[in-house]
């Protein structure tokens, strides 16, 4: 067994796929750097991630398959599972042997695996879009706090940014460490200290709360009982179209 140890991230994935070619030796396993080493292998490299490398790949890829499957590919490497790195190492290979373009060639179970974990990334994305609940600082600052399954916070972020142009947000990822903080122009990813009060508990105290937030909640948990129908309660349907790792930081399910 041929091991690749890699940096976890997606330009050190392209960079061995270069090495790759240039070692004339191809993986059978990809390793994240920090993850434990299979028990049994024959050959470990290590992968120094090279931007330059990176980007004649990426070139390459470019040639080969359309724009959407590039994104797809991006979006992809998201779901930040390592058992699925082997899989879009082996959908890049293709890609780039190939005489003609494999995006559509789902005999190929690397094709519909990809295709799989696509649609697995950005529907994740999309329910954070759905389910982001805002509360407004005193300094006019709105704040939200979300725990998605997969690293889709980058994707997600731009929806926010064409809907609130003109507010000032910060929207946070508890489980990953790192939030996006826009500012009326420029969207930047930030870091903060995880023992301050709004991020450890994902939502603002009362004296950093704009006056009227509470209100606001009050107001929104009265509307969200007022249009609930006790006859037709379905829990089950609920969790299936609300998923239950969002509800900790749901207003109306406070």
């Amino acid at each position: 067994m041929t091991v690749f140890q890699f940096d976890s991230t997606f330009e050190g994935l392209l960079t061995a796929l270069f090495d790759a070619y240039s070692w004339r030796c191809f993986p059978d396993m990809l390793v994240r750097e920090g993850e434990v080493l299979p028990m049994f292998y024959d050959d470990c490299r290590e992968v120094i991630t090279d931007e330059e490398k990176a980007g004649r790949v990426w070139r390459a890829l470019e040639k080969k398959l359309s724009r959407e499957a590039l994104s797809a590919v991006v979006a992809s490497f998201l779901c930040e599972i390592a058992d699925y790195d082997i899989v879009l190492f082996r959908y890049l290979r293709k890609a780039v042997d190939s005489p003609v373009s494999i995006e559509t060639d789902f005999s190929d179970p690397d094709v519909v695996e990809m295709t799989r974990m696509v649609r697995r990334v950005r529907g994740e994305a999309h329910r954070v879009k759905q389910f982001v609940r805002f509360q407004k600082a005193a300094d006019g600052t709105y704040f939200g706090m979300i725990e998605p399954i997969y690293n889709v916070l980058a994707i997600a972020v731009p929806h926010f940014v064409d809907r609130f142009s003109t507010m000032k947000f910060l929207l946070y990822d508890k489980r990953r460490g790192f939030g996006y903080y826009y500012d009326g122009k420029d969207a930047t990813r930030v870091t903060l200290p995880e023992e301050l009060s709004h991020i450890a508990t994902g939502r603002l105290s009362p004296d950093m709360m704009d006056e009227e937030e509470l209100l606001m909640q009050d107001m929104w948990r009265t509307y969200f009982k007022a249009i609930a129908i006790k006859e037709r309660s379905n829990p089950r349907k609920q969790r299936q179209d609300m998923p239950v790792r969002f509800w900790k930081y749901l207003t109306e399910k406070q």
